[in-house]
């Protein structure tokens, strides 16, 4: 491919764009409208092969450190690149993993142990733009302290590098009020999460036709 310097004005990926739209760029001049110039380590040509080459590997899921690595992107660029990625990830999101930034929409998610005969209790795990990664019931029974353990909450929230988590339970006896163990467990959770760095968002509590959320 010829340099950008010796490209007509309009055949140049950032004033093709301008002109055509993003659809008329191939990925490879899409990724060298972002990147816009080279430097002396490499033009901005094989900078963006170089990167196309790690989305086609990767996707999204370029890991940092390759990407920092790559001869002539520099540390500034990077970071770029990869908020891009992960605006893109957020903004572009599958269907299949809704986005929860409130209580009704977890309570979306609980239809299934409204009208169940024990406590269940939940996790929803979210990552850094809200979207569900995975719904996980974490214990059966009354509803104690010691049965809901930090450990047994926290610990898929950590393999699936959540930013932060909703948890909830049904009530079958249909009383919405949040019980003294319904707090304590919601105290015990919130300081575990300040430690581990992943936010409790809320602890939801339903019944077969409302919610409430513990304070």
């Amino acid at each position: 491919m010829a340099s950008i310097k010796n490209r007509r004005a309009d055949e140049r990926p950032r004033e093709k764009l301008q002109a055509k739209g993003a659809e008329a760029l191939g990925d490879l001049e899409l990724l060298m409208a972002i990147i816009g110039s080279g430097n002396a380590q490499a033009d901005v040509t094989k900078i963006s092969k170089n990167l196309l080459k790690l989305l086609k590997q990767y996707g999204h899921d370029i890991p940092p450190k390759l990407l920092y690595d790559t001869v002539g992107i520099g540390a500034a660029k990077a970071t770029e690149v990869l908020a891009a990625f992960e605006l893109s990830k957020r903004y572009l999101a599958d269907p299949g993993r809704p986005i929860i930034d409130s209580s009704e929409k977890a309570v979306e998610q609980l239809e299934d142990i409204r009208d169940k005969k024990q406590e269940y209790f939940v996790c929803l795990t979210l990552d850094g733009a809200n979207r569900l990664i995975a719904k996980r019931i974490i214990t059966i029974g009354t509803l104690t302290s010691s049965l809901v353990h930090p450990r047994e909450v926290f610990a898929d929230a950590i393999t699936d590098r959540a930013a932060s988590i909703i948890v909830a339970h049904n009530h079958p006896s249909g009383n919405l009020e949040p019980s003294q163990a319904d707090k304590d467990v919601t105290k015990r959770l919130r300081e575990a999460a300040t430690l581990l760095g992943v936010t409790l968002l809320d602890h939801v509590v339903v019944t077969k036709t409302s919610h409430v959320v513990v304070s």
